[in-house]
């Protein structure tokens, strides 16, 4: 592989406008900008896979997961998830980000060019980028705080009204305060979720590498301890254990926006998108689906699912 680079140790953990430098625990600074980009590819095995012989299967699974490993170190590997049983047209999906989407591209390649990777159809490819929060300062993509991933993802793309967009501001983020108030109460607090990044590495089942450049580690150490201390007055409506992620699609797909909301607990994840239907700002949605649900696993897990 063209960027295959001998150290995995500067994993990206960052995000654009608000979150860049990377502590030793692979979180990062919101007081440095930079760039994110995160990805969704969503696969479906063709029918002609099963009928290869059981060691040319395993082969192309090894192929596989060597060109997943081989990927350049700027990419991270959010999580490797099974979708098998859960929906009838995806059987995979990989999650991956970093600040460099050529090498994004790279690995998508060397995926497709492995054994299994020829024998695979891309169902869905999300491509989104982080950006500043609109309406809520504190509010960004849990994954670029170096929090672990949660057991289950629901992820979808997101389209809202013309409306939407002509509703002076001031009246946007009335509606989407609402909008957090009920989504609060299932959200990670915010002070746990600071917490629990400044002491979680992002390794976990091989979803990501540690992170042993530690320039900016105190900086980002210093800034979690105070936002954990603002963010403990909020603890009252908060308390469920549901990890938000959005990123910014305008101009890179179809969509607007897409979303990956984590939990270990999927009837936490259906009750509180069903509670959030019932807020003012639903009525400015103009799509929000497909929705995948992914079952988190080893990359190894989840091939062998397949």
């Amino acid at each position: 592989m063209a960027e295959k680079e001998t150290t995995r140790a500067k994993s990206a953990h960052a995000t654009h406008t608000t979150h860049t430098t990377h502590a030793a625990n692979g979180a990062t600074d919101p007081n440095s900008k930079r760039t994110i980009y995160a990805t969704f590819w969503l696969y479906r095995v063709e029918p002609d896979f099963f009928r290869l012989a059981p060691a040319q299967q395993a082969k192309g699974k090894q192929e596989f997961l060597a060109a997943l490993e081989g990927r350049s170190a700027s990419v991270t590997l959010r999580g490797a998830y099974s979708l098998v049983g859960l929906r009838n047209n995806a059987d995979l999906m990989l999650w991956v980000w970093g600040e460099d989407l050529d090498a994004i591209q790279r690995l998508a390649v060397a995926l497709r060019q492995s054994g299994l990777g020829r024998y695979l159809t891309q169902a869905e490819a999300y491509l989104g980028v982080t950006a500043a929060p609109r309406y809520d300062p504190e509010h960004g993509p849990a994954f670029t705080t170096g929090v672990a991933p949660k057991q289950y993802v629901s992820v979808y793309p997101f389209v809202k009204t013309t409306e939407w967009f002509l509703l002076p501001y001031e009246e946007r983020r009335s509606l989407m305060a609402e909008h957090g108030r009920v989504g609060r109460h299932y959200a990670v607090p915010r002070a746990k979720l600071l917490a629990g990044a400044g002491a979680t590495t992002p390794e976990r089942n091989g979803h990501g590498k540690d992170s042993k450049g530690s320039k900016g580690a105190t900086a980002t150490a210093t800034h979690m301890q105070t936002q954990t201390a603002i963010a403990t007055a909020e603890d009252e409506e908060e308390g469920g254990g549901v990890l938000s992620n959005t990123v910014d699609a305008f101009a890179l797909g179809d969509y607007e926006f897409i979303l990956a909301n984590e939990s270990d607990d999927p009837d936490e994840l259906c009750r509180m998108m069903m509670s959030l239907r019932a807020t003012e700002v639903r009525r400015y949605t103009k799509l929000d689906t497909p929705i995948y649900l992914g079952r988190l696993k080893s990359p190894e897990e989840a091939l062998a699912d397949l």
